[in-house]
């Protein structure tokens, strides 16, 4: 199953709980200042975002808002696998989020140690089901990333491309990301499915599922032409966030 679709799937329950009633005088705009952690052990990122959310309808409990998120991810032993749509799918259309993998084209690099900062603008919804429970989806949009060179193994997947397995390969962080549709997507976009508890109007935490897409570009084309190759990791998350 696509990643993408776990993402929606998750997300559902910012919809499923609206529910008729009475109008509840919920702040129309809010901000939030937030800071998560994410990790699966090997895996792990740390996030700080500033977003501004806009109530919709009467009772503003419906918000959907925008971001500025800065996200650091790291990690250890992460295998990278072919990214572009065009060779993991065999389309960069909606066709791909459907599509299974073309499992021969995937090739991976293993890097021993990763680290790759984003600064990228997100999308936010999120859903009030009473002053203190609320659920909420993000997703980044657009942005950039950087981070240091690092080298790793190549293994080609196919024996018709086996003359570079085994070679040691260069790569940097994929500089511009850009949310387009499952693997259609480029460079590094973080986003979280969750629920949040108010303890004050101001304080609050959240916990639920992180997504995080990285990449890196090699420097060289490799098998089939490509040269970006892409890591996806579903972790647990906390946070919290100060509300003005």
């Amino acid at each position: 199953m696509k990643t993408l679709r776990l993402l929606l799937l998750l997300s559902l329950p910012v919809f499923s709980f609206a529910q008729s009633g009475d109008p509840h005088d919920f702040k129309k705009t809010t901000q939030v200042l937030d800071l998560s952690l994410a990790s699966k052990g090997d895996f792990t990122t740390v996030a700080l975002s500033l977003n501004r959310l806009h109530g919709l309808g009467q009772s503003h409990r419906f918000r959907i808002g925008y971001g500025l998120r800065f996200t650091s991810a790291f990690g250890s032993n992460t295998d990278y696998r072919t990214a572009p749509a065009k060779l993991t799918s065999g389309t960069e259309s909606i066709v791909a989020l459907f599509s299974e993998d073309i499992i021969a084209n995937i090739d991976t690099i293993r890097f021993s140690k990763t680290q790759i900062n984003s600064l990228n603008i997100s999308i936010n919804l999120e859903y009030a089901i009473s002053r203190k429970l609320e659920v909420g989806f993000n997703i980044d949009a657009i942005g950039v990333s950087f981070g240091g060179n690092q080298r790793g193994t190549f293994t080609a997947n196919s024996p018709v491309r086996s003359s570079l397995s085994g070679t040691t390969q260069e790569a940097k962080p994929t500089a511009f990301n850009l949310l387009l549709i499952s693997d259609s997507d480029r460079g590094s976009l973080n986003s979280e499915a969750y629920i949040r508890y108010r303890f004050t109007p101001k304080l609050s935490v959240r916990g639920g599922l992180g997504f995080q897409f990285n990449e890196y570009t090699t420097l060289r084309k490799l098998t089939l032409e490509n040269d970006r190759f892409r890591a996806k990791n579903a972790m647990p998350l906390l946070a919290v966030s100060y509300h003005f």
